[in-house]
């Protein structure tokens, strides 16, 4: 393949938010170079003090780029990884000579001069194509505006999210000596359903003909197709095939993650605490954990009482799941009963995701709530701190994103999704039906 002219090759500037978001992002651009505004490394130290994935991130991205200056100076083009990428550099705060966004947007805010210090390049050099690479929606329409070309980073983002893995399928005009197999031994050799077709380890299926119908999945261990029971877990009864798909998932002892996708209103962390709460005898504790994107607004800090008052009002959720499951139950049922003792003596325990960091995560089952304002890394990041005999269950809505810098094809329970579907140790289940109440699903259908 003949070389690339210089002019061939692009010039991308990386917004604050690109490296707060992967710290190795110079490294994905190619052959292409790659610029950081002052402004970046001046707001990158603001971030690198503290235990939050910002602050991480942060903190590797000032080391690795200490390392790369050793070749240089970083005002100078210097090779990202021999001869594989491009180059980097570091731009300076310059005004433009045609466009200034400080003096068209009339602030002198940290996103105009990076949008300066990316336009000073573009003019100073005319025959390159200079983009700005941000996670801020609209500083790329700032940017846009100024004939600036701005796009996100698309490293990781899932292309097609509407045709994300959904863990279960129907599947019609089954012979009726299938199903009755089924029914009989529990069990059944795929190829008679299949064929030469191999079927996704721990896929979900409703099998079905005009006469009858079962509910199964595909056991990688096994190899066989099994029947799925609509069974309970501790008072909580699934209402439909697919919150059945569910709960056999979190009840299955050989798959260790299981993701839980679904719009409001479907179960999702209702199930995913009655499954724990069935098998509790097999785990040490149970831990509910939410991510708290509100611990960026100032407003928090306004809130009554110490660190722990101030976020017990994100952790409402959680505990509204658990009161839920607990009024399955008389007050002096000894399940009830059960519940008010784990609690009390820390066998289920409720807290922030933040707090988790730095414990071992041992014969634990882990529910992580809202995994859809995750980013990758920190989803990443939870399952690689699974102990021996640790199970996790991630729970969200990818369609109710709440932190500025994620999308439906950029967050962390999108990406978990699609990079482990197929996985012998890995079950997905996409809930679509809502079962809160028939003014909720009205609301979901119509609003």
């Amino acid at each position: 393949m003949a070389k690339k002219k210089s002019s061939d090759k692009k010039i991308f500037v990386l917004d604050t938010s690109v490296i707060l978001h992967d710290n190795n992002a110079i490294q994905h651009f190619d052959e292409h170079d790659v610029a950081i505004p002052i402004t970046v490394l001046e707001e990158l130290d603001q971030f690198k003090t503290g235990n939050s994935t910002k602050n991480y991130e942060a903190r590797a991205f000032i080391r690795s780029f200490d390392h790369l200056s050793e070749g240089g100076m970083l005002t100078d083009w210097l090779p990202i990884n021999g001869t594989t990428h491009g180059m980097v550099k570091v731009i300076m705060d310059q005004q433009p000579q045609f466009k200034d966004a400080e003096k068209i947007y009339d602030s002198k805010k940290a996103d105009h001069k990076i949008i300066n210090a990316a336009i000073k390049l573009q003019e100073e050099m005319p025959d390159r194509k200079v983009i700005l690479v941000t996670k801020d929606i609209n500083l790329r329409l700032k940017a846009k505006a100024l004939d600036l070309p701005a796009e996100d980073y698309l490293t990781g983002k899932i292309k097609d999210v509407d045709k994300l893995y959904k863990g279960h399928s129907l599947k019609e005009e089954l012979p009726t000596e299938a199903i009755d197999q089924l029914y009989e031994s529990g069990t059944i050799d795929p190829k008679p359903i299949f064929g030469k077709e191999a079927p996704i380890h721990n896929h979900y299926y409703i099998l079905r003909n005009t006469h009858k119908s079962t509910l199964a999945y595909s056991n990688p261990f096994s190899g066989l197709i099994e029947r799925v029971e609509k069974r309970s877990a501790y008072g909580i009864k699934p209402k439909n095939a697919e919150q059945a798909f569910a709960l056999h998932a979190i009840m299955q002892p050989e798959v260790r993650l299981v993701s839980i996708q679904g719009v409001a209103g479907t179960g999702k962390t209702l199930l995913a605490l009655a499954g724990a709460l069935e098998q509790r005898s097999a785990y040490r504790q149970i831990l509910l954990a939410r991510p708290i994107v509100a611990l960026n607004n100032k407003d928090l800090g306004y809130l009554p009482g110490d660190a722990d008052a101030k976020i017990m009002p994100y952790m409402e959720p959680l505990f509204d799941n658990l009161k839920f499951i607990k009024s399955q139950f008389s007050e002096n049922d000894p399940a009830s009963k059960k519940i008010d003792e784990m609690v009390e003596n820390e066998k289920i325990v409720i807290t922030p995701l933040a707090y988790i960091r730095g414990r071992s995560l041992s014969k634990i089952i882990f529910i992580v709530d809202e995994a859809q304002n995750l980013t990758p890394l920190e989803v990443k990041t939870i399952i690689t701190r699974a102990g021996e005999g640790t199970k996790i269950i991630f729970t969200g809505d990818i369609h109710q994103i709440d932190t500025p810098y994620l999308d439906e094809q950029s967050n962390g329970l999108s990406y978990l999704i699609e990079k482990l579907k197929g996985q012998k140790l890995f079950a997905h289940i996409n809930l679509e039906k809502g079962e809160r109440s028939e003014l909720a699903n009205l609301a979901t259908e119509l609003l």
